[in-house]
């Protein structure tokens, strides 16, 4: 493995650095040789070999993708082993079950390379490696700049289609009829021909349908298309509502050429359950709030959210524990400048807001793209993947390093449907004091998240407590809202493993 000089002076340092403030989370670096090479785009989390722990897939600008393997938390590359260790520059990767058997298989966007082939890949699992299968599938796409993939059940029929946002020709939707995908995006009002990077589903209406929030860039305004009839009454079609309910600019400006959303995230910010908006921007960031009504309202500026800049992702996580969301939102790496890092924390003096609180050895990295968070470790805290765009940077895996008590107070939720195959994406997941409605936290199964990325992982919930919960899971099911509920849950029965809800 070659170690460029300034990395190997870099890593002693990042170990030893003093952390400040002194109330900032501590991360140390795991495996930090393994994690050395620079020119990661993406990353996304899976369950690749079936063995109940997380395993890694990064996406790199020109030099083999790399598959780790999580062994007891230690991790080893196995892309080409398995048969995916593509050395064409990767833009995005999404983990799904689409052909419901149980293990999560693989979509990868290339960069487009005249005489390449196909932007898309399609890697089936098939126990201890995978098959390309976009051909057979209808998978084939022959140009265009992938960003944003996520498997989503569009049309409520009980598997997983496909939607891909591209920076340069009209997002696609693709239909799966069993195991074969279709384009069904114009018929449905979501062939967007603006530029799109980032997108995110989540059932915006409560009325069991999927809506879709896209992320356009070079001033192009958002897009936020909610699932509904068609106005001729033959079946579903998305219109776009970003410009009336205020979701044009994200928080920032509309028609600046420099200025355009990466990639929207969906959480509940300010624990109400109703789903909240961030997005990383270049311009300020955006913070909207939703509510009971639908309606959002931007406090950007007033969270502390509104950090004027250029940025690609937003990753919410609770870091520490303390059962309120915090934000982790990363700085792109141009030819000439890479722009911060910031680990935002919610505040902990009663003000609403967030606070800088981005150590200084995750802070020295410069990160770029790619950020996911996942307990990989199983002590109950997440830990942070980063993918550092930069030839000089790691793609960076730092373990959150909390006291074991502090830790264990988590809960790790894993959806399944009632096959027991991977739940639907955008399932929503409440957590109460057991015994009573007083809400802990809400949170989504992934449907979009990172950069242009997908993870296939358990819902994870940080606690105050330890004491006993009530989980309830809600899927929109294309034509009704149906929920689950696990009551008088302890967290501590499942230290080191998902609770597992299966919902119909």
């Amino acid at each position: 493995m070659r170690h460029r000089p300034l990395l190997a002076a870099l890593l002693p340092l990042l170990l030893a650095l003093p952390l400040q403030p002194a109330d900032a989370p501590r991360f140390e670096p795991l495996q930090p040789e393994t994690f050395a090479a620079g020119g990661a785009l993406t990353n996304a989390f899976a369950d690749v070999d079936g063995d109940g722990d997380l395993d890694l897939f990064v996406g790199f600008n020109g030099t083999p993708n790399r598959l780790y393997e999580n062994v007891k938390g230690t991790f080893r590359d196995v892309a080409g082993a398995w048969g995916i260790a593509d050395a064409r520059p990767t833009r995005a990767a999404a983990w799904g079950d689409y052909d419901a058997d149980g293990d999560p298989d693989l979509l990868v966007g290339f960069t487009p390379v005249a005489g390449a082939g196909s932007v898309l890949r399609l890697y089936r699992n098939a126990g201890g490696r995978f098959e390309d299968v976009t051909a057979a599938s209808g998978l084939t796409v022959d140009g265009g700049a992938v960003r944003q993939p996520a498997w989503v059940d569009v049309d409520g029929d009980g598997d997983r289609d496909l939607f891909v946002a591209f920076r340069d020709r009209p997002n696609m939707l693709f239909r799966n009829a069993r195991g074969v995908f279709t384009d069904v995006a114009d018929s449905l009002g979501l062939a967007d021909p603006r530029k799109s990077v980032g997108a995110v589903w989540f059932d915006w209406q409560q009325d069991g349908d999927l809506d879709l929030y896209v992320a356009n860039q070079d001033g192009d305004a958002n897009g936020f298309f909610v699932n509904g009839p068609s106005p001729d009454g033959s079946g579903k079609r998305f219109v776009d509502r970003a410009d009336s309910l205020g979701l044009a600019g994200g928080g920032r400006a509309v028609g600046v050429a420099t200025q355009g959303s990466v990639r929207p995230c969906v959480a509940d910010v300010n624990g109400d359950g109703v789903a909240d908006l961030i997005l990383a921007n270049y311009g300020k960031n955006g913070l909207l709030l939703g509510a009971r009504d639908g309606k959002f309202s931007d406090v950007s500026a007033e969270w502390g959210v509104a950090v004027e800049g250029r940025h690609d992702t937003c990753a919410p996580a609770d870091v520490d524990h303390d059962g309120r969301l915090d934000l982790y939102v990363n700085g792109t790496v141009s030819a000439t400048e890479s722009w911060r890092d910031w680990l935002l924390m919610q505040k902990t003096d009663g003000a609403r807001g967030f606070a800088d609180r981005t150590p200084p050895n995750v802070l020295a990295l410069n990160a770029s793209h790619g950020v996911q968070w996942a307990d990989v470790d199983g002590d109950g805290a997440l830990d942070l993947a980063l993918a550092g765009t930069r030839a000089d940077m790691p793609h960076a895996l730092l373990r959150n390093v909390l006291p074991g008590a502090v830790a264990r107070r988590s809960l790790q939720v894993r959806v399944l449907d009632a096959r027991g195959k991977p739940g639907p994406a955008g399932a929503e997941v409440r957590v109460y004091a057991a015994g009573t409605r007083r809400l802990l936290a809400t949170r989504w199964t992934d449907a979009g998240s990172g950069y242009d990325a997908q993870s296939d992982m358990p819902v994870h919930v940080g606690l105050a407590t330890m004491a006993r919960v009530d989980v309830e899971v809600t899927v929109p099911t294309g034509r009704a809202r149906v929920r689950t509920t696990v009551r008088g849950v302890s967290p501590a029965a499942y230290a080191g493993r998902a609770l597992a809800v299966r919902v119909p």
